[in-house]
């Protein structure tokens, strides 16, 4: 069982055709990504009990998430987007993020998780944040941790809070994936290549395994103990963003999961990883997110569909571990 813990809400969609709702938030967006590559996965989250919480349930379920607890009285959270003409989104925002009493149910609710991804205002926005890094704490001795800081500078305006708490997580983290904007609004006139070697610095030998930076066109980077890969950008007709890192995210820790490397008794093998398997899950990933902003909003792809244009298999990942672990030897 694979674990998200984070902010569910809808996105009003705004463009110059018309308004649409879309159910989003970046951590329920990964849930669904990694649910649609055919992984066994629980959202923990909130909603309220109005027709935008029945929209978040029902999404949740139609990709076969499971929901570990029901509605509460707080109204379901908003985010307004505004799509430009060249199909990139911009957000406001109205949350209620909390999640009182989750400290006592954890040790039911994290049974049998081998991996805990979290991210973007969950990580953020007290007094949920709080009990995230406790979540994430609790899960870290045996259970992979990922983390996306997705940072909203319209929500979270203390540039120095945010840093402080994007570090306490990246120190817990295994898998650590940023936009070069994160990395530049957190660490302002610090190349992001620069700030993501620090990050996989954080926390010494138990830090981070790998840290991602996606750069929009340019195509992601990342880095690992192993050293430094990149690709290039499918090339896509772009119908907008909406999700796109999410669908990176899922998609890159799929790549982990298929690989056999989730879970903590495996972090030595994923630290172990070779740089030409990093670049392998880079290039997974981003196949991910060139379907999801293919068409509109946050909409990643099945296993199936996106068997069509990514070359990833059960046969490959075996073959991606195998080379992992005969670098490291």
């Amino acid at each position: 069982m694979l674990t998200v813990i984070g902010e569910g809400l809808v996105d009003v969609v705004k463009r110059s055709s018309g308004v649409q709702a879309h159910v989003g938030g970046s951590p329920l967006n990964v849930a669904v990504g990694l649910a649609r590559l055919d992984h066994p996965v629980q959202f923990i989250g909130r909603y309220g009990r109005d027709a935008y919480g029945e929209s978040v349930a029902a999404h949740l379920k139609s990709s076969s998430v499971l929901l570990p607890q029901g509605p509460d009285d707080l109204p379901t959270s908003v985010a307004a987007a505004v799509i430009d003409d060249d199909g990139a989104a911009t957000y406001t925002f109205d949350l209620a993020w909390e999640l009182p009493g989750l400290a006592d149910r954890l040790p039911f609710m994290l049974q049998g998780t081998t991996l805990v991804h979290t991210g973007s205002i969950a990580t953020m926005l007290e007094p949920g944040a709080a009990a995230v890094l406790a979540a994430v704490e609790y899960a870290h001795p045996s259970a992979t941790i990922s983390f996306d800081p997705n940072c909203r500078p319209s929500i979270i305006t203390d540039v120095d809070f945010a840093r402080r708490q994007a570090e306490k997580f990246v120190t817990l983290a295994d898998v650590v994936k940023a936009s070069d904007e994160d990395l530049e609004w957190l660490y302002p006139g610090v190349d992001p290549m620069e700030s993501a070697r620090r990050w996989l610095s954080l926390g010494g030998s138990e830090g981070p395994a790998m840290v991602v930076v996606t750069r929009g066109g340019e195509g992601p980077w990342g880095v690992n103990a192993a050293g430094a890969a990149q690709i290039a950008a499918p090339k896509v007709a772009v119908a907008d963003t909406v999700g796109a890192g999410d669908s990176f995210m899922a998609a890159l820790l799929s790549g982990v999961v298929d690989l056999g490397l989730d879970g903590a008794q495996n972090r030595q093998g994923l630290r172990q990883l070779s740089a030409g398997s990093l670049r392998d899950l880079l290039e997974h990933a981003a196949r991910a997110a060139a379907v999801t902003v293919s068409r509109a909003g946050a909409n990643p792809p099945t296993r199936s569909e996106f068997a069509g244009v990514d070359p990833w298999d059960q046969a490959s990942a075996v073959a991606g571990r195998s080379e992992g672990t005969s670098a490291a030897e």
